[in-house]
């Protein structure tokens, strides 16, 4: 913790003990302002924590940051809520005495979230097995659940614990937590029935409606809408931006299973919850005598139901009471308003019994079975305090003056153990102690708890007399009682000025942290808690296994009253008071720094208060009675000893002589400080101060010194580290390199002479002289291949094999021919594969045997040759559902003059077409396609032979396309008259009609000519090609 000292002007002192002016209010505030500002939300009063909410997460609490402050000096790290958890925890290892840490603060100050982030410290840090680990699963599941059912959303804080708890955790000899078991008070039942506004009932209710499945919700009777509901309207804060009820309820579901509870157990405590919401929705009216009957019959049967009594039991229960006098039972029936204050009764009955069942059943979850052989493997335990801080609201009730009498306590306490500390450190130094003047709040505690004349007796004594006795005879019995007690006043006693503050149903008590008017409203039904017995029989006849575990019927056998709430929350707070006083106690103080919730924001006027409730300038005064530092011999040498010639760098005698010569040296007064047995006191904060700052300016001069020496040191040492390396390198690699070359030199000398030998013995069958040389041929031959495959299937390339591998050489050239083929089909697309069975076809037909064709080789053929919109309309619309699959302009040559016309040439699935623009000339159907004639000649005319017997049909058809080998081969493949090809040379006969035949005369020469010969014929003249 020194090592910050040095940044004091910047974030404050980590002790307020080392404050100059410890007595001043303002430098106590200014110090938590500079640290906050920081986000330093800890600072430490001795061994005291103070906390501040930061209202925002902090990267302070990662698994790194435990293992920093595990197992570390209290004072050596920064303030920290683990260095308060690990230190009680390493006192109950070494010790063997149980520990506890006190957590108070205000409602929003952090202290359910500190709770938890102590637990998870242990859960984490302490040692692990599979049963540890169930026992950790527990205690840090028990969390969610107790504040689902005891935490609720207030003006002050959307996670407010209402409800005081302490939860033992178990350790074992190991130090692995191994159980626990958890003490509830004052759970504020009356938040059930009735909400300030601007606050919600507790989490439980909305966790419910929100996040409860449909069908769990359908067999509970409950709808998802909030509003609907009278006991979660009253707030009008159905839903906080801040909480997520569905995710929560999600948590709440998983630790219930990990808490173990059964599916029959979860049923039934949620059944429970809903009755609630149902009793809430319970309406009356009264009749014509005034007495109240019941008006919603719907909610009577879920709550019969769900309650698992007699619907008509329940009924009449709410509307009547049941009065014993002089042995006879008389009923009696209830107006409206004493059938609502019953409801309400039964509501908060149900509620807080079955909340006090909760923390049983988890107690036995986690309660431990002690080892066979107790004594030293016996288990110690560690208390964790999560108990409200001193409140006061505008509106003080019996609940504001439970818990603040409950602080009270806590105060007495606090201040006696730390009192007790200071003295026994000082006597145990041999340090002579001063007694310290502070305010005994012992007289409040009395005024308030005091037999036959504390404010709870007489509470009491009012509740039980008979008689008409109400909240304001109370009040009068107080004034006659304890009207001299000077920290006591109500309006009555007061003198004129002060009665303008005080009702007249008030009174105000002057507690150790200001004064706190508290209206006497309320105060005897809390007190007395109240349900009516005929109530109290219809649940213990309940089939719902929690609600008659709740009701006992000894209850109702029992002549003797029950304890009021007051009396009840006095005994718990005795118990408590003894369980704290057993154990060494460690302190967390938690400060709110704003009512808005708002990060960064410092409210100076509520941290006053807050300062002033908690006590911390009073515990701070009596930490400061005596001396503000203290330190062990040992570590004030082993820091400061540089500051002294005679104890730098070593001292070699005992660690006091050699504090005694520094102090000596640094020139401290008598009255600074003291040397006890095995510490030094230093009196005055000053003084460490001025020690710290020459240990800075010391520190320049050594850092520089010592920096020199290191490198000079580092530098020789790292310069001879490289030398030994260099030369153990140089060695290893001369010998490595002589083992190689020696190693080379024998493989190949070995190597060579099995070659020559399997070179002689080549010739001769596989054996041991030869295998080797064999080998290497077949090797080479084949590595040689892989060098040398063809590149595809025109490459006819083929590495000469070695006579030995000539038959391997031909399958292995034939498999590779076969998988180059395969790779080529398995590429070639649909597309693709078309235009190559066209070609092959016209391969057929015209290779060798046309003069053109060579040219048509390398040109692909076109799937049409005209557009859809170079064919006329009207041809199409004739042609109707005929798809045309080949589109070409031809020349068509009549039959008698041998006249050239334009047309266009169509093939369907099933017909040629002859078009002239829009007109259709001539149909043939493939069926009449006798055949196809053309010239071995490079022209471009061929011949369709038609048949005949069709009288459709003219004659034969003579045409001329420049795409010649295209087009007569889609012809062919579309009529299937690939056979029917005929390739004449010379001349071509075909028929003009009426048994009439015509002549194509066909001749070579310079130029294409077609014209009408003399002869009648037509002649071509078909220009010369070198491709034959």
């Amino acid at each position: 913790m020194e090592s910050a000292l040095t940044a004091r002007d910047r974030v404050g002192v980590q002790d307020f003990v080392l404050l100059e002016n410890f007595t001043s209010e303002a430098a106590f505030i200014e110090n938590l302002r500079k640290r906050f500002k920081e986000n330093l939300i800890y600072t430490y009063i001795g061994s005291v924590l103070v906390s501040v909410n930061p209202y925002k997460d902090l990267e302070i609490y990662s698994k790194q940051h435990m293992e920093r402050y595990r197992g570390v000096s209290f004072y050596e790290v920064s303030p920290h809520l683990y260095a308060i958890a690990d230190n009680s925890y390493r006192s109950l290892r070494i010790e063997r005495k149980d520990q506890c840490i006190l957590i108070s603060g205000e409602s929003g100050a952090g202290k359910t979230e500190a709770t938890k982030k102590i637990l998870q410290y242990y859960a984490v840090t302490c040692p692990a097995s599979d049963q540890v680990e169930t026992v950790k699963d527990r205690l840090l599941q028990s969390n969610p659940v107790l504040e689902a059912f005891g935490n609720a959303k207030t003006l002050r804080n959307d996670n407010s614990s209402r409800f005081g708890k302490y939860m033992d955790v178990q350790f074992d000899y190991k130090g692995a937590p191994v159980g626990g078991h958890i003490l509830n008070y004052l759970l504020e039942k009356s938040r059930v029935v009735h909400q300030n506004h601007g606050e919600r009932n507790f989490h439980i209710f909305y966790q419910l409606l929100e996040g409860g499945e449909d069908d769990l919700l359908r067999r509970l009777g409950l709808e998802k809408n909030p509003q609907q509901y009278h006991y979660l309207v009253k707030g009008q804060c159905a839903r906080v931006s801040s909480i997520s009820d569905k995710n929560d309820w999600k948590v709440v579901r998983r630790a219930l299973s990990v808490i173990n509870f059964n599916d029959n157990e979860v049923e039934d405590l949620l059944s429970i919850v809903a009755s609630v919401l149902h009793l809430g929705n319970v309406q009356f009216a009264a009749d014509e005598q005034g007495n109240a009957q019941v008006t919603t019959e719907n909610q009577i049967k879920y709550l019969a139901r769900l309650l698992g009594v007699e619907g008509s039991v329940l009924r009449e229960a709410l509307i009547h009471k049941t009065i014993i006098a002089k042995g006879e039972e008389l009923v009696s029936p209830l107006n409206l308003e004493q059938a609502a204050y019953a409801r309400d009764a039964l509501a908060k009955a149900v509620y807080g019994r079955t909340f006090s069942w909760l923390v049983n059943k988890i107690n036995k979850s986690l309660a431990y079975k002690e080892a066979e052989c107790p004594g030293w493997r016996s288990a110690t335990v560690l208390g964790l305090l999560d108990i409200y801080g001193f409140e006061v609201f505008q509106h003080n009730s019996f609940e504001q003056f439970c818990i603040n009498y409950c602080n009270e306590k806590l105060q007495q306490l606090f201040i006696e153990l730390t009192l007790k500390s200071e003295q026994e450190e000082y006597e145990s130094e041999g340090i002579a102690w001063e007694p310290v003047q502070y305010f005994n709040n012992k007289i409040i505690c009395d005024l308030v708890e005091e037999k036959f004349k504390g404010i709870i007796s007489i509470l009491d004594e009012e509740c039980l007399r008979p008689g008409d006795a109400t909240d304001m005879t109370f009040l009068e019995k107080l004034e006659e009682t304890v009207k001299n007690h000077p920290h006591f006043l109500t309006h009555k006693l007061a003198d004129q000025k002060t009665r303008k503050s005080l009702g007249r149903e008030e009174f105000r008590l002057l507690h150790y942290a200001g004064e706190v008017t508290y209206s006497v409203t309320g105060f005897l039904d809390k007190n007395n808690d109240l349900l009516f017995r005929n109530l109290k029989e219809t649940m213990c006849n309940s089939e719902n296994t929690i609600v008659n575990h709740c009701f006992e019927r000894t209850e109702l056998t029992d002549k003797k009253r029950p304890e009021t709430a007051a009396t009840q929350f006095k005994n718990s707070l005795s118990k408590l008071m003894e369980i704290l006083m057993s154990k060494e106690p460690s302190y967390i103080r938690c400060i709110k720094p704003n009512d808005a919730k708002q990060a960064g924001r410092f409210d100076e006027v509520l941290i006053r208060h807050q300062v002033k409730y908690l006590g911390l300038m009073e515990n701070l005064r009596v930490r400061r009675a005596g001396f503000a530092y203290r330190r062990k011999y040992e570590i004030f040498l082993q820091r400061y000893k540089s500051l002294c010639s005679e104890t730098w760098p070593t001292w070699e005698g005992r660690p006091h002589d050699g504090v005694a010569v520094l102090v000596k040296h640094l020139g401290y007064k008598q009255e600074e400080y003291k040397m006890g047995r095995t510490k030094i006191f230093i009196r005055f904060p000053k003084t460490l101060f001025a020690t710290e700052d020459a240990l800075e300016i010391r520190k320049q001069s050594l850092a520089t010194k010592i920096q020199a020496t290191w490198r000079g040191f580092y530098w020789r040492q790292k310069f001879l580290h490289l030398k030994h390396s260099a030369i153990t390198i140089q060695s290893w690699w001369r010998g490595t390199q002589g083992r190689r070359k020696a190693s080379k030199k024998k493989w190949a000398v070995e190597t060579i002479r099995r070659f020559i030998k399997g070179f002689i013995y080549r010739n001769y069958p596989r054996c041991s002289e030869n295998e080797y040389f064999l080998d290497y041929i077949r090797y080479s031959f084949l590595m040689n291949l892989k060098r040398n495959l063809p590149k595809n299937v025109l490459d006819k390339s083929w590495p000469t094999p070695p006579p030995s591998l000539y038959e391997v050489s031909q399958l292995l050239r034939q498999l590779c021919m076969q998988n180059m083929v395969w790779s080529y089909c398995k590429r070639i697309s649909p597309e693709w594969k078309q235009q190559l069975d066209q070609k092959v076809v016209a391969s057929e037909m015209f290779k060798g045997k046309k003069d053109n064709y060579p040219q048509s080789v390398p040109r692909l053929f076109i799937n049409t040759r005209l557009g859809t919109e170079e064919i006329n309309p009207k041809v199409l619309q004739v042609l109707g559902n005929e798809t045309i699959k080949y589109a070409v302009p031809v020349v068509k040559y009549d039959r008698k003059g041998y006249k050239a016309r334009v047309r266009q040439l169509l093939l369907t699935q099933n017909a040629i077409f002859i078009v002239e623009e829009a007109k259709i000339k001539q149909r043939i159907d493939y069926a009449n396609l006798t055949g196809i004639s053309v010239s071995s000649l490079s022209d471009s005319l061929f011949v369709l032979h038609v048949r005949c017997e069709d009288n459709k049909q003219k004659g034969d058809v003579v045409l001329q396309s420049d795409h010649v080998i295209e087009t007569l081969t889609k012809t062919a493949m579309s009529a299937d008259k690939i056979n029917n090809v005929n390739i004449s040379q010379g001349s071509i006969k075909f028929t003009i009609g009426q048994g009439k035949e015509g002549i194509i005369d066909f001749t070579s020469g310079s130029e294409l000519l077609i014209a009408k010969a003399k002869n009648g014929h037509l002649a071509v003249v078909a220009p010369r090609l070198n491709s034959r």
